[in-house]
């Protein structure tokens, strides 16, 4: 069967520029009104044709049924405003980017492994420092994912994150617990955490979305291309963003299938695993399109390696500018949620980008008199 995707390409800074012909992207802040309708058959690109939101039903109505209906779901899905988050007490709303922040209590994450690990205090100093920068919330990882670490035994990944998990909690925080192993999931839900981020996407453990499913949390699912402890291997890709994009959809309607609550479900394309400068570019570039797959979307790039390979390899604390560079562009692309290192840095240029919006909807320039 033949595959359709609908990729927002050309994007008006308010919904009057373009005299009705854009749409506001997944509720967000971010408009958008030409498209490109893009139909794949066995993995090639068969056609591609630049519609506005007056001619897409009329280029829906020359595909077949089937490829149609898809396309259909996909548009609506492309205007779907997401309803808030509840996490606790806390309420996430997703009309806007919001800010996640890492709290890795681990010995060798690649930026800042052992930090936070030994001296608890020292971590939820940090964590408060997050909470005050404005994070909407904060996630909290016991294992290093990145290329050619080490595999963490269950019980000592366990041992890192509750405490983190219940100080977070104490201090009434929306927690994040980034694991891919189930046991750990129910410690730290047990612990108070609220939501579940897993870089396997609930594959590396069939339990994981029988646990998530039965807890109702939300989950962001991200793309791996590996599995086990080889997440990074097997990064051949016929397309990267349609590759990415048709995993995410697979991996969403398995969760779906499994119980877990579409509304919980968040999708990352997982800049960095398994994946080349190249493509992690192409994906980045294309982060609108994965708007059509209706679900919210997270994109973790802070202090990345494609970073340093942009910028005379700096190193990951050398990493800021690039960083939100990326955020930025996330923004732009409307992203709901920003995971980064640098907290503060990175609200200040959301609230600057989203003062530009905001002004951006009652431009005089745009105005007839």
């Amino acid at each position: 069967m033949d595959q359709i995707y609908i990729r927002p390409i050309g994007f008006a800074p308010n919904p009057q520029s373009d005299e009705g012909e854009a749409i506001r992207l997944a509720g967000g802040m971010v408009y958008a009104s030409r498209f490109a309708v893009i139909s794949r058959r066995d993995g090639a690109v068969i056609q591609r044709e630049v519609v506005s939101p007056s001619s897409i039903a009329d280029a829906l109505a020359r595909q077949p049924d089937d490829v149609a209906a898809e396309g259909e779901r996909q548009w609506a899905a492309l205007g779907f405003a997401h309803p808030p988050l509840q996490l606790g007490e806390r309420t996430v709303r997703l009309d806007q980017p919001q800010i996640m922040g890492i709290l890795n209590v681990t010995p060798d994450s690649f930026s800042d492994g052992g930090a936070f690990l030994d001296d608890p205090e020292v971590g939820q100093t940090h964590a408060a420092a997050m909470l005050e920068a404005g994070a909407a919330l904060v996630d909290i990882g016991g294992e290093s994912t990145r290329p050619g670490a080490a595999a963490v035994w269950e019980g000592d990944e366990i041992e890192r994150v509750k405490p983190a998990t219940e100080y977070c909690a104490n201090m009434g925080a929306a927690i994040s617990i980034d694991t891919r192993r189930p046991a750990v999931m129910e410690a730290a839900l047990d612990a108070g955490a609220h939501m579940i981020n897993d870089v396997s996407a609930l594959r590396h453990d069939p339990r994981s979305l029988e646990i998530v499913a039965r807890a109702g949390v939300p989950v962001v699912l991200m793309h791996a291309p590996g599995e086990g402890e080889a997440l990074h291997a097997d990064g051949a890709y016929t397309n990267v963003v349609l590759d990415v994009f048709d995993w995410l959809k697979a991996r969403r309607d398995a969760a779906i299938a499994a119980g877990i609550a579409r509304e919980n479900i968040l999708l990352d394309v997982g800049i960095g695993f398994g994946k080349s400068l190249a493509d992690n570019l192409a994906l980045l570039n294309a982060l609108p399109l994965f708007h059509a797959l209706g679900q919210p979307l997270l994109l973790g790039a802070s202090r990345k390696r494609m970073i340093g390979a942009l910028s005379n390899e700096a190193p990951a604390e050398d990493r800021l500018g690039g960083s939100l560079a990326l955020a930025v562009a996330g923004m732009n692309a409307g992203v709901q949620m920003i995971r980064v290192h640098d907290v503060a840095a990175t609200v200040q240029a959301r609230n600057v980008w989203r003062g530009l919006r905001d002004a951006a909807l009652t431009d005089f320039s745009e105005m007839v008199f």
